[in-house]
């Protein structure tokens, strides 16, 4: 993922809201949304590359996603392990809290750069993995935006799709919200956030959703999930140039 923006209230009736854009190279290989083969408890997509995945939910009641950090100075370890195995083993490992801490504690440096969030409903974390800082939080309740940076840092696609989402609550969910995922503008140079790459490379990754013909956007996703457990999660996914390819959809209300 490389665009997320949610609403966490764990007390009311819809304990997570959430909706993301997938940024990628359109060559690399990717299941769409479901249970995974091999863990069919897993729901979401699936990066058949690294065999991990970018945002998912586990039926027993545990939800992750990862974001990469975009800084090309932060030192990578030789043959780190996929970032995007990170959300399976939030969903499978036996102590959610105790595995965080042990990431933030040292092991989350043998990866490159990510921020990840996961959560079991009543407490949602975030872990970020960065050239100047390794931290674990909690997240507070209310809406909050993640992107290549940290938590809530404050560049223009995250704040727009932020307010496309808590406008989502008055105005219509998951349409409102999704116009602001679905906005191909790119910031102004001004307020261009700058993360070490090229000027004109900044420029189209400051758009929230990104058209290229060898990368770009390539999935919208959204989840609502509520307080008695069960969990809607859509996808809808694209290629090169941002052409609409497919919808997937799980409801697990009527599984």
């Amino acid at each position: 993922m490389c665009l997320i923006a949610f609403d966490f209230r764990p007390d009311d009736a819809i304990r997570l809201r959430l909706m993301a854009n997938r940024d990628e190279f359109h060559s690399r290989p990717t299941a769409g949304l479901g249970a995974w083969e091999d863990a069919p408890a897993i729901i979401g997509g699936r990066d058949l590359q690294g065999g991990g995945g970018w945002m998912a939910m586990h039926r027993h009641g545990r939800f992750a996603a990862v974001t990469n950090v975009r800084d090309p100075g932060l030192e990578v370890p030789v043959s780190s392990p996929s970032r995007g195995a990170l959300v399976r083993d939030a969903l499978e490992c036996d102590d959610l809290a105790q595995w965080l801490r042990q990431l933030a504690q040292g092991e989350a440096r043998r990866y490159a750069g990510f921020n990840l969030l996961a959560g079991d409903g009543q407490r949602l974390w975030h872990l970020h993995r960065g050239r100047a800082a390794l931290s674990l939080t909690a997240v507070p309740p209310g809406i909050h935006g993640l992107s290549n940076a940290s938590l809530d840092t404050p560049w223009p696609k995250l704040l727009n799709a932020c307010q496309g989402l808590a406008d989502s609550r008055q105005a219509g969910w998951p349409e409102t919200a999704l116009a602001r995922f679905a906005d191909t503008r790119q910031a102004d140079d001004e307020r261009l956030p700058d993360t070490g790459v090229e000027p004109e490379l900044e420029r189209r990754l400051s758009a929230a959703f990104i058209l290229g013909d060898a990368y770009g956007t390539r999935s919208t996703s959204w989840l609502e999930w509520q307080v008695s457990g069960h969990f809607r999660m859509h996808e809808r996914r694209f290629g090169p140039g941002g052409t609409r390819l497919d919808d997937h959809h799980i409801d697990t209300r009527q599984a």
